[in-house]
């Protein structure tokens, strides 16, 4: 592979970094889904499997901060509570700012963005592929499991 990794090695990052966590497990649900895979389609397909349970959908202020541009925004807020978890680089004071409508809906909805304040690494996946094409060690910032997979099946060497 270039600089990417098939849905098929990401996959199995995924399940190697879940596998050292009691409770926690991957799904292929996304990677095996024909055609462009999209946050709505797949919190639809949560909620349908798992009726009568709240969902909760973790992510980083950084992607939050183009929530929307996202595939059927606002729409898809509708479908989870939206846990936003601090990063370096993205206050919670400005998502309130860059995505007013996120914050605006919630008076009328079931669901609810929650804004969670954590020392979170500055860790991202292009900084992941930068250290490994430059042959730095991935040691703190991907379970080693990962590292090692990464390494096995030399992914992301390519320029």
């Amino acid at each position: 592979l270039a600089s990417g990794a098939a849905g098929d090695h990401r996959f199995a990052m995924t399940a190697l970094a879940a596998a050292g966590r009691p409770g926690w497990s991957a799904s292929r649900m996304e990677v095996d889904r024909q055609g462009a895979s999209y946050t709505y389609d797949t919190l639809v397909t949560l909620r349908k499997n798992a009726a009568g349970t709240q969902i909760f959908f973790i992510l980083g202020a950084d992607a939050f901060a183009e929530i929307a541009t996202w595939s059927r925004y606002p729409a898809v807020l509708d479908l989870a509570h939206f846990v936003v978890v601090s990063r370096p680089g993205i206050t919670l004071d400005s998502l309130r700012e860059r995505v007013p409508s996120a914050f605006d809906r919630q008076r009328s909805s079931e669901t609810r963005v929650i804004l969670v304040e954590a020392a979170t690494p500055d860790v991202s996946s292009t900084a992941i592929r930068r250290r490994v094409r430059a042959g730095e060690s991935l040691s703190g910032l991907v379970p080693d499991t990962v590292a090692a997979y990464i390494h096995e099946h030399r992914l992301y060497v390519g320029h």
